[in-house]
């Protein structure tokens, strides 16, 4: 049923957004009305609800990619106790100013303090405190800084808010802009 009428906030939030409405708001509130507590300015890009969406922090000025899960429970444990236990259950806190990469996993129990980055594909099983952190890989751990990440990717880094799709591409037709190019 979330299913549905996610996607029937998405249409709503295009539509909004074409009559100067905020999108990302719309799509927020759905998640509120949910159970998610989420804060100010999140961009969330997928249907990341879970059966238990009131065990789901999100911090302002969060981003979250397309096809994220966030995963708040697991049935796993019925077979180890034989019927005795049926469910594992833990809350997912995603601290303020975090970025989550596309078809990320974070598992139940888990804690990113603020400013972490976690790379696309990651599988997050634990919780991580060190801000300006960047964590990635299948179980996740520290891959990197904010600083060094930013080190290395400066020259290809622009600031395209506000362009236009033919803007956009006029700057990064000069392919010497473009990563592997220098």
């Amino acid at each position: 049923m979330y299913t549905i009428q996610y996607y029937s906030i998405k249409i709503v939030g295009k539509i909004a957004a074409y009559f100067g409405g905020n999108r990302k708001e719309i799509i927020n509130n759905f998640f509120r009305k949910c159970g998610v507590k989420i804060g100010k300015n999140a961009t969330i890009c997928c249907n990341m609800l879970s059966s238990e969406p009131y065990l789901i922090n999100i911090g302002d000025n969060v981003t979250i990619s397309n096809d994220v899960q966030i995963i708040t429970h697991d049935n796993s444990i019925i077979k180890i106790t034989k019927g005795e236990k049926t469910d594992i259950f833990g809350e997912v806190v995603i601290g303020n100013n975090c970025f989550i990469g596309a078809r990320s996993i974070i598992m139940y129990g888990v804690t990113l303090t603020n400013n972490i980055i976690v790379a696309a594909g990651s599988v997050v099983t634990k919780s991580f405190y060190e801000p300006y952190t960047i964590i990635g890989g299948n179980p996740a751990k520290k891959i990197g800084s904010w600083d060094a990440f930013f080190a290395k990717n400066q020259y290809y880094a622009h600031n395209v808010k506000g362009f236009s799709y033919n803007q956009k591409r006029d700057l990064l037709s000069d392919k010497s802009k473009i990563i592997g190019n220098k």
